[in-house]
């Protein structure tokens, strides 16, 4: 039996991704809110949708297909809202009887999850996240690779991720450190989940440098020692990569060895989808590490004076 999708943030940037991993599951949406009317791309997925800008009536809407029975009621509701919406849209979801597979970060805040799985056992629903990074191929063998090792000392690791941002990035919830948790919260919490689950938990951090713009650190882990360097200003880009017309640039190296993860993103939504129809997505217990861990960064003054651990990039 298909089953039924209503989607939260019709009209945000990462929308398409889930648009496009319901249609390719063979499922449906159909309802979907935003408080933005431009969102003319569901007709490249879907054309029988109920749309609303308005959450009342959205909600209300919910509220009668559940009242319909199993073949019209919304059986997972996928959250494409902004970060800090997140934990009431989840709470939505679980409240009229739908599972909810959430954007990244999962909450803001670690102590919202408490009450989340709470939530999951009054209810019997499900909380999904979207890590779609633990299942890229070369991300995937690299932690196998990194599991088999026998390593005598930590590896050192140099994280780079720069994406260029127009200065809209700064007047919407994006730029808003209470909407959006900052750099590290919207734009690092893909790379911190997958550094966790290779190198295992947090053993000392530090923060060197937090602005609207980057933000830089260093990690001591189980088996690594990492410097990393997040930005969404443009400045910061290698000139290899402005030479080559390029937006964004990626990094991650191994004991000075590169390794090699920058192609295979475009169906990874997709196939955590697939995952969680088949009952295996990632839940709230594979959010819990790095949503401590960008909580911590993010209630931590920078501060680079007598570290020995600066990322190459960083600029005082």
């Amino acid at each position: 039996m298909k089953k039924n999708f209503a989607l939260i943030g019709a009209g945000g940037y990462i929308a398409p991704r889930h648009l496009q991993a319901i249609k390719e599951t063979g499922n449906n949406l159909l309802v979907a809110v935003d408080k933005s009317d431009s969102v003319g791309i569901l007709d490249r997925y879907f054309y029988d949708v109920d749309f609303f800008t308005e959450f009342e009536r959205f909600d209300r809407h919910i509220d009668k297909l559940r009242r319909q029975g199993e073949e019209k009621r919304i059986h997972f509701v996928s959250i494409c809202s902004p970060n800090y919406l997140h934990d009431s849209h989840i709470r939505f979801a679980l409240r009229n009887e739908a599972d909810a597979i959430c954007e990244k970060p999962l909450v803001m805040n670690p102590w919202n999850l408490d009450f989340l799985s709470q939530l999951e056992q009054e209810t019997g629903k499900r909380i999904y996240t979207i890590l779609q990074l633990r299942i890229h191929p070369a991300i995937v063998a690299f932690k196998e690779r990194i599991d088999a090792l026998k390593m005598e000392k930590k590896a050192d690791v140099v994280l780079t991720y720069i994406t260029s941002r127009g200065k809209w990035y700064h007047y919407s919830w994006k730029g808003d450190l209470a909407k959006s948790g900052g750099i590290a919260t919207n734009i690092g919490i893909h790379f911190f989940d997958i550094l966790l689950w290779i190198f295992g938990r947090v053993e000392r951090q530090e923060v060197h440098v937090s602005t609207s713009s980057k933000a830089s650190g260093y990690l001591e882990l189980e088996k690594a020692r990492v410097r990393w360097f997040l930005s969404i200003d443009r400045n910061d880009l290698t000139p290899e990569a402005i030479a080559q017309g390029k937006n964004t640039f990626r990094s991650l190296t191994l004991d000075g060895k590169e390794v090699e993860f920058s192609e295979g993103f475009t169906d990874l939504h997709t196939q955590v989808y697939k995952r969680i129809l088949e009952g295996k997505g990632f839940g709230i217990e594979d959010a819990v590490p790095s949503i401590n861990l960008v909580h911590h960064i993010r209630n931590t003054s920078a501060n680079s004076t007598n570290s020995d651990h600066l990322h190459p990039l960083f600029k005082a």
